[in-house]
């Protein structure tokens, strides 16, 4: 189900106050900000014959499954070996799903997927909680494993610029390429649903071969 603009938007607005017990102020009275620009992260080669276009929320459990049982033989057969180009776009369908992700993101490219496998591998302890601030502290945990230290955290999630702009570029990707659930595949421009790896390959071989 896709959430409106209005819901996201609270949910990204009310983090400050939800969360404050776990997150510090910014200072006030900064200077107006340039127009912020989100790039979609993705691994293997820019050029590469064949792109697939992940949509998917950090807070979905079909999502989590595909990155468990799937993505593995993905990048072992088709993204190592430098014979697809593999992008992330990510999906925000609650308030949790949007923190993870601007944790994702707080990392870098560099680190983006590495942080993105634990948040996917963890998504059943990290999102159970109904208190903000635990959800909050559980993210840092994660980020806190791979590298980040918690003031590069405070400054990510208090970002509110940063968080408008994900959700802006969410919405626009999202309905421009008709996108219904999680997750979903964009295969050279296609679009499929959520499949096993076998599926997937022989789509890929296929356009591999074209």
């Amino acid at each position: 189900m896709l959430f409106s603009k209005n819901l996201i938007a609270v949910a990204a607005v009310a983090f400050s106050m939800m969360a404050s017990a776990a997150i510090a102020q910014t200072t006030p009275d900064a200077a107006p900000a340039a127009p912020v620009e989100i790039v979609d992260f993705g691994i293997g080669p820019v050029d590469a014959k064949v792109k697939v276009i992940e949509y998917a929320s950090f807070t979905c459990p079909h999502c989590a499954s595909f990155h468990a049982t799937t993505y593995p033989q993905l990048k072992a057969e088709f993204i190592d070996t430098g014979k697809i180009r593999f992008e992330y776009r990510e999906v925000y369908f609650d308030r949790y799903g949007l923190w993870a992700a601007m944790i994702a993101r707080c990392g870098g490219e560099m680190r983006y997927f590495g942080i993105a496998d634990m948040v996917f591998e963890q998504q059943k302890e990290w999102a159970a909680s109904e208190d903000p601030a635990v959800v909050v502290e559980n993210l840092k945990i994660i980020g806190r494993a791979a590298g980040l230290e918690d003031a590069a955290m405070d400054v990510c999630m208090q970002d509110k610029p940063m968080a408008e702009a994900m959700i802006a570029h969410y919405e626009k990707n999202f309905a421009a390429d008709g996108i219904e659930g999680t997750p979903t595949f964009m295969i050279n421009g296609t679009k499929h649903s959520n499949m096993s790896f076998e599926d997937m390959k022989a789509i890929l071989d296929t356009e591999l071969a074209k």
